[in-house]
């Protein structure tokens, strides 16, 4: 059969398809036809339409197209679509698939309309479905922003109730009775008789008849899988015995070993090399140029890392300033200057005119450039022939590198294959492919062989596409023991255009909401509130970190409303709660309260608390933090945290996500800071970019709660409350204020 009649069938919106003697099932909100990825390596006669379960003889498949970068995401996908089917995700295959533009993502380009999360109306509300329409055009088949849970809600429960239902239509037809008289359980049809059929028996059948598209999803009060203290991600068990196979992990037949360096002024070139010392160098196979770099292919890993290290480089200068300082001069004369205005997205009542009379309370933030240094370093296989290229890594973006990998080659899309792994943390890093396109260059000049490329400690701190470096002035004023002005700017560079660029050579117009995301779109009502972004010429490339925009802004934000507040005279947490005006996040704001028993009163001598609260990605969460005053410096001894993210679909999970996002916003806050030299990273290695050490971590208590109208991620909102209520609390206890991350430039902690 032609290519053409394979995916003739392929414009179901939902559908089954007869795979390798089986079924798979599957759905997506499109009205255009979308490619399957199911329709790579189909035999003639053979069809698939957007499959997320796959029924075959030898057992079920669950397609979980986002990525599992240590946040569970495997784990809560196979689970909406099992709850749904009635079966045991442990006893079925999971998969992330091959990539396709059918796996798009829905709900990541949300956080970028002009509307603040809190704000539901039917204008909001409509431009957030609207936002399907580019991340479908665009072909975002992303794993970030914690869009995992918001994306998959529906579509994978969807998917499950079709397979099922179809299943049992194909078990009543054989038996000769009303599928509404039939029932499921454990990966099986059951008959009135009692008699019990098993999905892959009936497969086959359920093949040859139109899919039940017509499915009711089940109430929360009948999951079984769903919203359980119990419940049990599917990778534990793996990772707590040291059996998971990661990216870096993975092995190919045959394969060779490689490493690179690049310039490290990111964009910088290799003017010449002396390879000399490398080639004679045991296990040496090749030297290969590469784009702004050099590379070694050889027997194993660490003869790469050596040999590639004894190569003699000349660079050109990276193509931004050479140091923090030049950067950071940068970022002070773009903030409040007209001629690098980017946006205003909140400007409520008269600030200008409120600005011009009494006393105004300045203050000017700065937060570091700041790496995503997870543990597992960047890596990928690639093998690259005449007629294919295949990839092996850990990735965010599958599709994009599948993309980049045609160019490259000059191979047809369709003959790229991406096979996801596992991926040994990210925080944002495994949304860059540079490493992808270096192994594909290094696999074309061994045509057939596949080469397994891996980034040396320094090479991946070195050569990060860092969190953005920020300057913020606020102005504000108080009036009658109240907030009464709040004006805050924001200058950075770009980031979104920066990564999109990167990933597709197209440049996106207009504003770059993210400079400001965190601080315009909180839920306050200030008489006279206006928040403004202001973007800085590019400097070093910069990339998506763990609560992206947030990160930053909510430093930022929250730290200048406590100054206001302490200005005003007034309870800090009494006077955020009066200024909330949306309810579920003025709920969080009254239980963390209630948690840390904040009654206004100092908690003793020497010690202090403070709050903070911030909105993002839809989440609203509120931290107490209580520190003591030591004679070595500070202690961090207890953290109150409160979210609200709508349903929770995994509970341990929840607290797991919940505390590593306090305790990572917590370790940046305290030390964590990228700086500059000759273009270059000062910081290579964990020894010079500590997180925050285990005698130092505090006790964490963490309570969910469920008022909140959406269904939300949550593997980011717990980073930004953590550095505003950490430095919030430092000056409760000494009385110092410090405007700057780390803290640890100005403060010692023990």
């Amino acid at each position: 059969m032609s290519q053409a009649g394979k995916i003739a069938r392929r414009t179901f919106l939902i559908g089954s398809a007869t795979i390798v003697g089986g079924v798979a099932f599957g759905t997506y909100l499109a009205k255009r036809a979308i490619p399957n990825p199911l329709l790579q390596d189909l035999a003639d006669g053979e069809a698939a339409i957007t499959p997320y379960v796959k029924i075959e003889a030898n057992g079920i498949t669950l397609i979980t197209p986002r990525a599992d970068k240590g946040q569970g995401s495997y784990s809560i996908q196979a689970s909406l679509i099992a709850e749904e089917l009635d079966i045991d995700p442990v006893t079925a295959t999971i998969s992330p698939g091959m990539p396709g533009p059918a796996y798009f993502n829905s709900a990541v380009l949300q956080e970028g309309v002009p509307f603040p999360a809190y704000d539901q109306g039917a204008v909001a509300e409509t431009m957030r479905s609207f936002m399907a329409v580019p991340a479908k055009i665009f072909q975002m088949q992303v794993t970030g922003g914690s869009s995992t849970v918001p994306d998959s809600y529906i579509k994978l429960r969807m998917a499950g109730a079709v397979a099922r239902e179809t299943l049992k239509e194909a078990a009543a037809q054989r038996a000769g009775v009303s599928r509404t008289e039939l029932k499921t359980d454990a990966g099986r049809v059951i008959l009135p008789d009692g008699t019990q059929i098993s999905y892959v028996d009936l497969a086959a059948d359920a093949a040859t008849i139109d899919p039940i598209t017509d499915v009711t999803l089940r109430d929360p009060s009948e999951w079984r899988l769903l919203g359980k203290v119990n419940a049990k991600r599917l990778d534990m068990v793996a990772k707590c015995t040291g059996t998971e196979i990661y990216g870096i992990d993975y092995a190919v037949e045959g394969m060779v070993y490689a490493s690179v360096r690049a310039n490290p002024g990111i964009g910088g070139d290799l003017l010449s090399f002396n390879a000399s010392a490398a080639e004679a160098m045991r296990g040496v196979q090749k030297i290969v140029p590469i784009k702004h770099g050099v590379g070694v292919i050889a027997d194993n890993t660490w003869r790469a890392f050596q040999a590639v290290n004894a190569i003699e480089c000349e660079w050109s200068a990276g193509p931004y300033p050479a140091s923090s300082i030049e950067m950071f001069d940068i970022l002070e004369k773009a903030v409040d200057n007209e001629d690098m205005y980017d946006h205003r997205q909140r400007d409520e009542g008269d600030v200008s005119g409120a600005l011009e009379r009494g006393e105004v309370i300045e203050a000017t933030y700065r937060i570091p450039y700041l790496a995503h240094a997870p543990l597992e370093p960047m890596n990928a296989i690639a093998r690259v022939t005449n007629t294919a290229c295949e990839i092996w890594t850990g990735t965010q973006i599958p599709l994009f590198i599948r993309n980049k990998a045609a160019q490259l080659t000059g191979l047809d899309e369709e003959q790229v294959f991406v096979y996801v792994q596992p991926m040994g943390g990210s925080f944002g890093h495994k949304l860059e492919m540079t490493h992808v396109e270096q192994a594909v260059e290094l696999a074309m000049a061994v045509k057939g062989t596949p080469v397994k490329m891996t980034w040396s400690r320094e090479e991946d701190m070195t050569h990060d596409y860092p969190r953005p470096a920020a300057v913020s002035r606020g102005r504000g004023k108080v009036a009658d023991g109240k907030v009464d002005t709040f004006d805050l700017s924001v200058s950075q560079s770009a980031l979104t255009p920066n990564w999109f660029g990167r990933l597709t050579g197209t440049t996106i117009p207009g504003p770059d909401a993210t400079i400001t995301t965190g601080s315009w779109d909180q839920p306050f009502d200030i008489p006279n509130y206006r928040v403004t972004g202001y973007r800085a010429p590019d400097m070093v490339p910069v990339s998506s970190w763990r609560s992206v925009g947030a990160s930053g802004n909510g430093f930022f934000h929250d730290c200048f409303l406590d100054e206001l507040i302490h200005a005003a005279g007034v309870d800090p947490l009494a006077e955020r709660i009066r200024l909330c005006l949306d309810d579920a996040s003025r709920k969080v704001l009254e239980t963390v309260g209630d948690m840390s028993r904040w009654d206004g009163s100092t908690p003793g001598e020497n010690r202090g608390r403070g709050v903070a609260f911030c909105m993002s990605f839809g989440v609203p969460v509120a931290q107490v933090i209580e520190v003591t005053k030591t004679d070595a410096g500070i202690k961090i001894d207890k953290v109150f945290c409160v979210v609200d993210s709508g349903p929770v679909l995994d509970p341990t999970n929840f607290e797991a996500q919940v505390f590593g996002g306090v305790i990572f916003g917590l370790g940046h806050a305290m030390n964590a800071e990228l700086t500059y030299e000759n273009h270059a990273p000062q910081q290579d290695n964990f020894h010079a970019y500590e997180g925050m050490r285990l005698y130092q971590t505090p006790v964490i208590e963490v309570k969910a709660l469920s008022n909140a109208s959406k269904i939300r991620g949550i593997g980011e909102p717990g980073v930004p409350p953590a550095a505003p209520a950490l430095a919030n609390a430092i000056f409760a206890a000494t009385g110092q204020r410090i405007r700057e991350l780390p803290l640890n430039k100005h403060i010692n902690f023990v």
